[in-house]
């Protein structure tokens, strides 16, 4: 039997993970801090400056910024955060809209990037022609962990210096036995409200993306060319959950290790499997913490943001939850996320953009290559590649990759995203 400690562990990580948000989670970021900026500021600014750690560059620069009217990038978000008046921009009219693209063209705000930094680090500063204001966020989208007014720190929450610290659930008690324990000890009153907005929010978004035109239609095209059954359908809604919320769909979805389009992954494959193969509800709650849990504790060694794409993680984790949905025990469930981390642990992130549901699609693709090829006993090895015999040892090297491994690959996708080298002098 799990003990009362880890149990209640688990379902706080749950609790903390699985949120709301609305559009990409970076630009929504950038604009809360904005308009907390001109908040403090207390008036209209003549001018506003952002700068950010490279990931966030990354993932701000292709995206579309919800409730924008099509706005991509760090000014269009910043500026609407400030137009838009409300740290969300969920209120943002026409006018707000009208006047973020007259802003844009002025030079109203400028974008540096920011050196030595945490990975996820944005800093803005709102002027005007007497006073400043800046407000820091480090290591979460909402984490603020300093405040200045016109040269004077009136807040800071610098102890705060890692993002596990601000949780309360501990991520280092992680282990995939104890996941699938909880999985069948979970009393569920304790998840249907999590899961129930889940199922809600992630299913209604992945309709949207299925039935008019976002992005680049990876999901549509997946339905019109590959056909209607279960793996056909799980890759399709996954991926249009994503063709949406890549290109400004205003729908929310709740997020996974802080994205959106990790929410998506691990959640909407297995919900299609259990309507396909007519799972009770109550199994499907056990099998989304399932594979919600994988996909965090996978997530914990590399880190919220880095070059290692995080739809990986979060399919090895839909695909746990769907071997541990068809009766697979531990062995079958490390089966299926060694098999999946073996195939596609070397995507790598350059940045938030239509082309993550594609993606998307091609990791959910591999975990389900993964499932199958675990129900059938058949598995990737240990001693081949990265790949240990025992999970545990797998997934943390696989952090230690995309962790460690992979900054010099995430600096130089950054470099050819900002056009800082010349590719052609290279060859």
């Amino acid at each position: 039997m799990l003990p009362s400690n880890l149990y209640e562990n688990y379902t706080h990580i749950l609790s903390e993970e699985l949120v709301p948000a609305m559009g990409c989670t970076e630009p929504i970021a950038i604009a809360y801090a904005a308009s907390k900026a001109c908040q403090i500021l207390n008036e209209a600014p003549n001018h506003i400056h952002v700068s950010c750690s490279g990931n966030i560059i990354k993932n701000v620069k292709g995206v579309i910024v919800p409730n924008s009217g099509g706005q991509k990038g760090i000014e269009s978000a910043a500026i609407l955060g400030f137009t838009g008046g409300n740290p969300v921009i969920a209120n943002a009219n026409d006018e707000a809209r009208n006047l973020t693209r007259k802003l844009v063209k002025e030079n109203f705000c400028d974008t540096s990037l920011a050196e030595n930094v945490p990975n996820l680090f944005i800093e803005v500063t709102a002027q005007n022609n007497n006073h400043s204001a800046t407000v820091t966020l480090e290591n979460s989208h909402t984490n603020i962990t300093k405040i200045i007014k016109d040269g004077q720190i009136i807040y800071s929450n610098s102890e705060i210096t890692q993002p596990q610290q601000t949780y309360s659930g501990d991520r280092n008690l992680m282990k995939l036995c104890t996941i699938l324990d909880y999985a069948d000890e979970l009393n569920i009153s304790d998840v249907k409200e999590i899961f129930d907005r889940q199922i809600e929010c992630n299913t209604k978004i992945s309709q949207e993306g299925l039935d008019n035109k976002w992005g680049a239609c990876v999901g549509k095209t997946i339905i019109e060319t590959w056909g209607n059954d279960v793996r056909s359908c799980a890759c399709a809604r996954a991926a249009a959950g994503s063709d949406a919320r890549m290109s400004g769909c205003p729908l929310p979805v709740i997020i996974n290790s802080g994205s959106g389009n990790q929410g998506i992954t691990v959640s909407l494959p297995v919900i299609e499997y259990a309507e396909q193969w007519k799972i009770s509800r109550e199994k499907l709650y056990r099998c989304l913490a399932v594979s919600n849990l994988v996909s965090i504790y996978i997530k914990h060694y590399i880190g919220s943001l880095s070059a290692f794409c995080g739809a990986v993680s979060a399919s090895a984790g839909a695909g746990a939850g769907i071997t541990y949905m068809a009766g697979g025990d531990y062995a079958s469930v490390a089966r299926t996320i060694t098999n999946t981390l073996a195939n596609v642990g070397g995507i790598v992130c350059d940045g938030a953009k239509p082309s993550c549901a594609a993606k998307i699609a091609s990791s959910v693709n591999a975990a389900l290559l993964a499932h199958y090829m675990s129900m059938n006993d058949d598995k990737f090895c240990g001693g081949e590649g990265f790949v240990e015999d025992d999970v545990e040892e797998t997934i943390k090297n696989m952090g230690y990759i995309g962790k460690i491994g992979m900054k010099d690959t995430d600096r130089e996708i950054l470099n050819v995203m900002i056009d800082k080298v010349d590719v052609d002098s290279c060859f």
